[in-house]
């Protein structure tokens, strides 16, 4: 049912003129899903109060709850079209009358950890793209037909939305930076082991992706008391987001897996002077996958000690600091970070100030853009002394149609819990780096057919090199001739 309504809400939003892709689909079946599945929570909040002998105050107001304006429905549950809007009287009310009323949330707030004030950011920066009253009306009541009652449906649900967010990585533009792997970040969990009590941050959050699988994990980690679970709700996930859509989705996508108030703030990391952090501003935890690729300007720069245009070295930089003495860290970084001499000061500052116990390199094609990534694993608070390094060597290639999947990391999973020594994992020591450039490239001492990826920069050099040997060498020849 859940599937084939995604599929259908999907159908009638390619035919509107303002819905032009996936990221569109996502985003506005989002704030639709949003407002279907408030009224529902409210419902079952009012429910619980009265059977306490209590009274419920309702977030939403009558006239803008769901069953008011988007589907009024007769006593049978079918729509009441006399009291329905469509056309252009629905699409009115959306934008001059809906939007601005939730918006509003945000100033009547309390505080910043509120359902109210997730509503008022949410609206505050989503637009209505849907051009034609017509359509809304369309897919609200296929909305309306999605339920959020029982566990499974709830489980379903959320299993459908995480594909839609896949799909959206999956057609390019910016969308792949919202999407990462999940068989990859739950062995980022199992390695990091992330236990009930600390907390847990993702400042580049995305979808939250890996706050929603650190969320499982530690669900199903123990059995939990009613105190733990309360914790584990309210004060163990914490995430930052700078872009609209993916902090609409990743407070969407929360919600749906059972995480009623995300601790989610739709802000530029970046922006946060790294030096002004204090110990109550840090974390046990840190788990992430930055964007990498940008650049940034030169005042954000001047929040960092060690100065880069590199967005991913900038979010580094912020990790280590953000992260509390003895915590632990997984994080995904483009491999060049490992030898790029532009990374040279970072590099050494992260094994002057951490361990960085453990480097998983990955496959090209991990993520659909291709870009070959790396996973560092680290604790702060003591220096390097050896990194165990694991290549992960897949028998096949990877793409959309073949993903990685979780029996892919089954091997590095095992030999990471003793840190063994195989075929595709071995040992660097730190005081055998050469110390001027503090290289940490991945090298696998067991493969005499390695493949070793260079700087552009290097290549560059080496081709001039080549011509200017070439040159010398025609020259030398003319002569003799």
């Amino acid at each position: 049912m859940f599937e084939q309504a995604f599929k259908n809400i999907d159908n009638i939003l390619r035919k509107d003129a303002g819905v032009s892709n996936e990221l569109d689909y996502v985003e506005q079946t989002s704030w639709l899903l949003f407002l279907k599945y408030l009224e529902e929570l409210e419902k079952e909040k009012s429910l619980t109060a009265k059977l306490n002998g209590k009274k419920y105050q309702p977030i939403i107001d009558k006239k803008f709850t769901w069953s008011t304006w988007a589907y009024p429905a007769k006593q049978d549950g079918s729509l009441d079209h006399s009291q329905a809007l469509t056309g252009d009287d629905l699409k009115d009310f959306i934008d001059r009358e809906l939007f601005p009323y939730l918006k509003s949330f945000k100033q009547k707030a309390t505080s910043v950890d509120t359902i109210e004030y997730k509503i008022g950011e949410i609206f505050g920066e989503i637009k209505n793209k849907i051009q034609s009253g017509h359509s809304i009306r369309e897919v609200i009541d296929k909305i309306n037909e999605l339920h959020f009652k029982s566990t499974k449906d709830k489980h379903e649900l959320s299993s459908l939305y995480e594909d839609k967010i896949q799909n959206m990585g999956n057609t390019g533009r910016n969308g792949g930076e919202y999407y990462t792997p999940r068989p990859l970040i739950r062995s980022i969990i199992q390695t990091v082991k992330p236990k009930i009590g600390q907390t847990i941050y993702d400042g580049a959050v995305g979808s939250a992706g890996f706050l929603i699988e650190a969320f499982e994990y530690l669900k199903n980690s123990v059995k939990l008391s009613v105190s733990q679970s309360n914790k584990l709700q309210k004060e163990t996930l914490y995430g930052m987001e700078k872009k609209p859509l993916p902090y609409i989705i990743a407070v969407m996508n929360m919600i749906l897996h059972g995480i009623e108030t995300p601790n989610i703030v739709h802000a530029n990391t970046l922006s946060i002077n790294i030096m002004d952090l204090e110990e109550k501003d840090k974390f046990d935890v840190i788990i992430a996958n930055p964007p990498f690729g940008g650049s940034e300007k030169a005042e954000v720069q001047q929040n960092f000690t060690i100065k880069t245009s590199e967005t991913a070295y900038l979010f580094l930089q912020h990790f280590i600091k953000k992260l509390k003495a003895g915590g632990s860290a997984g994080i995904v970084i483009k491999n060049t970070f490992l030898s790029n001499g532009d990374a040279k000061e970072l590099r050494k500052s992260l094994i002057e100030s951490c361990n960085l116990y453990a480097v998983l390199d990955l496959p090209a094609k991990v993520f659909t853009a291709g870009v070959k990534t790396v996973v560092l694993f680290f604790k702060k608070g003591e220096p390097t002394k050896k990194i165990w390094y694991y290549q992960l060597n897949l028998d096949r290639n990877l793409g959309k149609t073949n993903p990685l999947n979780d029996n892919d990391l089954k091997e590095f999973l095992e030999l990471q819990k003793g840190f063994k020594e195989s075929e595709n994992s071995w040992f660097v020591n730190v005081k055998d780096i050469n110390q001027e450039t503090f290289d940490l490239s991945v090298k696998n001492p067991n493969k005499s057919d390695e493949i070793i990826y260079k700087e552009p920069e290097k290549i560059l050099n080496e081709i001039q090199s080549f011509d200017e040997q070439s040159a010398k060498l025609l020259k030398a020849i003319k002569e003799l001739i």
